[in-house]
């Protein structure tokens, strides 16, 4: 099973902590955890403006509605131990996982590290984690850097003619993102 995710986190340095987490299931499942315990003094105002008010735990109410009357996911608010238990026991539904991510070198690093480390992670999940920024880069014949530096939204709207619901930035918004681009650009 093919899990797309996508993280959000205090900034891009080795002593960041994790904000959210959002991952949805080719089946259409989805998993969706805040983090009480992340380091609030890590976070710059860009990420305090784009990243925190898009968050349950920041009172975005609009969205802890929404994913209350979606019946589909899974929410988890709480400390890293309480997320890796849900997340572990949300994942045995699934016999073999592959996780597919954007830009990927941050965010499997740090779902690695919920669990602990690499050899800690459930048996039915592979410990290579698949890139779409490639895939994009292939897509559109530009280079790696080039692909990193195009919206995906705009992707999303180029490629499958519609937008995603919700709002960028948030962990669960932009895996979907990378399932409908994964979708479109690999054809699974």
């Amino acid at each position: 099973m093919k899990l797309f995710f996508d993280t959000e986190f205090t900034g891009l340095h080795k002593r960041t902590s994790l904000i959210s987490i959002g991952i949805v299931a080719k089946n259409g499942k989805r998993f969706y955890a805040e983090f009480s315990t992340y380091k609030e003094n890590q976070c710059d105002d860009w990420i305090r403006e784009n990243v925190l008010k898009h968050t349950i735990l920041a009172g975005n109410d609009t969205l802890a509605a929404r994913l209350g009357e979606d019946g589909n996911t899974t929410v988890v608010l709480g400390s890293k131990a309480d997320i890796r238990y849900e997340l572990g026991e949300w994942l045995k539904q699934f016999d073999s996982v592959q996780f597919v991510s954007d830009v990927s070198h941050y965010d499997f690093v740090l779902l690695i590290d919920i669990f602990g480390g690499a050899f800690d992670l459930p048996g039915n999940v592979s410990a290579a984690c698949h890139d779409i920024n490639p895939d994009i880069a292939r897509h559109y014949g530009i280079s790696d850097r080039e692909a990193f530096d195009k919206s995906r939204e705009d992707i999303v709207s180029e490629l499958c003619g519609r937008q995603i619901e919700g709002e960028k930035h948030n962990a669960l918004y932009d895996a979907e993102v990378i399932k409908a681009i994964y979708a479109e650009i690999c054809g699974a």
